[in-house]
């Protein structure tokens, strides 16, 4: 699982860093609008589904049925389950992917209906939900031939892949813009262009394992059935912190314009840990948990989650900190140029502080839930999801009203309260808020289950591990506190200023944590312990 860890976590640090090249790409060029929160809302969308799909629900339910018939039959029971699955997937997909692109202006209505009193960027919307949408289907097949790699302890091609879209919405903002009118729908073409691109990647992989058939139509076969079963409650189970990103931005459309582009700041910059290590950890601990069911191995289930849920603190947590503590330097570094301005800075700094809090809850949650799936449980997380997501809403209304009474003006006041909540800036920080504890609770309620259900015994040396993550921690955030007091400007200072002084804080702070670490006793080989 270690080398699964890092072959995973490496690939997927490419694509992050294409990833932060990317949006600084889309801030240079096209800046914090109208059109800019047109395009979010359109990727958001299909990106959802992408999510929903590829770390989500079909491969937490696809990824058990699948070991199971590789450990327990033959080859071309294997390949007659890749043939349906594909088919039925593929089938299905494409019925939803044509009723998207039909019904564009519905589903952009149903989430941007702030902007519908103004027709040019809900017509903009809708425009590009055409070109984003057919992304779903590719890129949920290629979810399909990523699990299936996966399960063959092949993680780096999959990791890889979305690296693809990166260089194609580059390459789409930073050249194909020019030549489009208006420049944002060069997003567009470049998101349907990765899709296609992403899925064809991965079928020579596919193929060198012989397991590249040709797609049947499976709705009957009893293994299909199987993944559908399981597949229904984690459509639900998996996805709760972005069915909350969804109904974030509902609400969002009512806010100041640029509020969508400022929290999908945020979003990115979680991104990084979370892909690198939530992400990685449960799509790297799925199989090896489903092997352990299959075998009826109780202490070698109980030992690859605890070793999960240890390796996910010793990052979640400082980068919880970091995060937080240096949002604004690296969003003044990271984007602050041509179009971004420095209130686009504050403006962003503010939802990253809030949805960083989140970050531990975040993680350990994409380690809980293979916990649940790899047993074939399906129904446990979406308890916990429900109670979360009412959670989400209600503190989003709560904490909106709460920042608008300590943040507007008499002016603002005395507007009505749509147009009074569009008028004050930074109320998208109530939506990050609202998301971070929303997610603890998530997390609380699937450890309380986890617990009762007897299937997790807690490893010697808990008490230890806390105590160096505690010390580390207390020890990099003096260390960036102190660089935060000499160098307090951010916005206003030069570009190159803030590049050498961003990287020594970054340096200065990972340094600090990882030495005090090791000194306090820790060591790598802890890391293969399981």
């Amino acid at each position: 699982m270690f080398r699964g860890l890092l072959s995973f976590s490496s690939m997927t640090m490419i694509s992050r860093v294409l990833g932060l090249v990317r949006d600084m790409s889309i801030n240079t060029v096209f800046g914090a609008n109208a059109a800019t929160d047109a395009f979010w809302v359109a990727f958001r969308i299909p990106n959802f589904m992408r999510r929903l799909f590829a770390e989500g629900s079909f491969s937490t339910a696809f990824v058990p049925v699948f070991m199971e018939v590789k450990e327990k039959r033959s080859h071309e029971d294997l390949r007659q389950l890749m043939s349906r699955v594909s088919g039925t997937l593929g089938g299905v997909l494409l019925l939803i992917t044509a009723l998207g692109v039909i019904f564009a202006p519905q589903v952009a209505a149903m989430f941007s209906q702030g902007a519908a009193d103004t027709p040019e960027k809900f017509e903009l919307t809708a425009q590009l939900l055409r070109l984003t949408f057919p992304f779903l289907l590719f890129v949920s097949l290629t979810a399909l031939c990523g699990g299936a790699l996966n399960s063959f302890h092949r993680f780096a091609l999959p990791a890889l892949t979305p690296v693809i879209l990166n260089l194609c919405m580059i390459g789409g903002a930073l050249w194909l813009s020019r030549y489009l009118h208006p420049p944002i729908l060069a997003m567009g073409w470049a998101i349907l262009l990765a899709g296609i691109l992403q899925l064809l990647f991965q079928l020579p992989s596919l193929k060198g394992l012989d397991l590249l058939a040709l797609p049947r139509w499976g709705w009957s076969h009893p293994d299909v059935r199987r993944i559908l079963t399981l597949m229904v409650p984690t459509l639900f189970g998996s996805s709760i912190a972005q069915v909350n990103l969804l109904l974030d931005t509902v609400i969002a459309a009512y806010l100041m314009t640029g509020s969508q582009s400022w929290l999908s700041q945020a979003d990115r910059f979680l991104e990084l840990p979370l892909g690198l290590f939530g992400v990685a950890l449960g799509t790297v601990i799925l199989p090896s948990l489903s092997r352990h069911h299959v075998t009826t191995d109780r202490d070698g289930f109980s030992k690859a989650l605890d070793w999960g849920l240890r390796t996910t603190l010793l990052i979640a947590v400082p980068a919880m900190f970091a995060l937080m503590l240096l949002a604004r330097p690296l969003v003044a570094t990271l984007f602050q140029h041509g179009q971004f301005t420095p209130f686009d800075t504050r403006m962003a700094t503010l939802s990253i502080t809030a949805l960083s809090f989140g970050l531990p809850a975040f993680a350990l949650v994409k380690v809980a839930l293979p916990a649940f799936y790899a047993r074939q449980d399906t129904k446990t997380p979406v308890r916990a999801g429900v109670a979360s997501l009412v959670a989400n809403m209600v503190l989003n209304v709560l904490f909106v009203a709460l920042l608008y009474l300590l943040w507007a003006t008499p002016e603002q006041r005395r507007l009505p309260w749509l147009d009074g909540i569009a008028a004050v800036p930074g109320l998208h920080m109530a939506l990050g808020m609202a998301s971070a504890l929303a997610s603890y609770l998530n997390l609380g309620l699937l450890w309380h289950w986890l617990k009762r259900a007897g299937v997790y015994q807690r490893q010697p040396g808990w008490a230890r591990h806390l105590l160096r993550l505690v010390l580390a921690c207390a020890v990099m955030v003096a260390v960036l506190l102190a660089g935060m007091a000499v160098w307090p400007d951010w916005t206003g200072a030069d570009k190159w200023a803030r590049v050498w002084r961003l990287a020594v804080l970054v340096l200065a702070g990972g340094g600090a944590y990882a030495a005090t670490l090791f000194a306090a006793g820790f060591r790598l080989r802890e890391l293969r312990g399981a």
